[in-house]
């Protein structure tokens, strides 16, 4: 279906080699997830039959692995030589990712506490196979990172962008700015993102959150 042809059920069968229950069992499961829908067709007198085909889902779904380009991709940026470039572009990808998992965490920032929120996001983050868990450092919650979400890409520069894209990513995805305080490259057991304390503010999960992109924060 990749190509965007319609398949019946008995076309599905004869190519595929296997029963026509097996192909409706199949069907069913994808239409149940949104991979693919049908169409009916009306010809003569006879029952009318369905034929199916990928939605914009699931030729999302069925598309060729984009880690190749993200590597290339990462690459060309991290060897932009004017620095301010550079830093603009990396700023921009980890505000587009923080606000990417930000609308999946279905966190209140006005009302859920620092902690909630980065709770929410440690689930949405371990949904995507990133090795996540909320712990405490003193009074206050940090994020603990197992292992890089990206560790083809960590390696790409000396200037540890990655880690910055991180930082900046976690920062706007939680709304309040967070720094690297432990990272694995250093030798040390995880990469632990922590609350970055305002002067004047006593308890860091009700700080007032302040207006702006904080993925443009460094």
């Amino acid at each position: 279906m990749r190509g965007g042809e319609a398949w019946g059920v008995g076309e599905l069968t004869d190519l595929l080699g296997v029963t026509a229950t097996a192909v409706r069992q199949r069907i069913e499961r994808l239409l149940e997830m949104g991979l693919i829908d049908r169409e009916k067709v009306v010809a003569g007198r006879g029952r009318p039959t369905f034929r199916y085909r990928l939605t914009v889902t699931g030729h999302r779904d069925a598309g060729a692995n984009p880690a190749d380009l993200a590597d290339a991709m990462w690459r060309e940026i991290v060897a932009v030589e004017d620095a301010t470039i550079r830093n603009k572009l990396v700023s921009a990808v980890a505000a587009r990712l923080g606000q990417q998992f930000a609308s999946q965490c279905n966190s209140d920032q006005a009302g859920d506490s620092f902690q909630e929120r980065m709770r929410k996001l440690s689930e949405a983050m371990s949904a995507r196979q990133m090795v996540t868990e909320v712990t405490t450092a003193g009074e206050l919650p940090v994020l603990d990172i197992g292992m890089c979400p990206f560790p083809t890409l960590t390696d790409a520069s000396d200037d540890r962008a990655m880690c910055r894209l991180e930082e900046q990513m976690i920062s706007e995805a939680l709304g309040q700015p967070v720094h690297l305080s432990s990272c694995r490259l250093d030798g040390d057991d995880c990469c632990q993102f922590s609350a970055v304390t305002v002067p004047g503010e006593t308890n860091i999960a009700t700080e007032t959150e302040t207006s702006g992109t904080l993925a443009n924060e460094t």
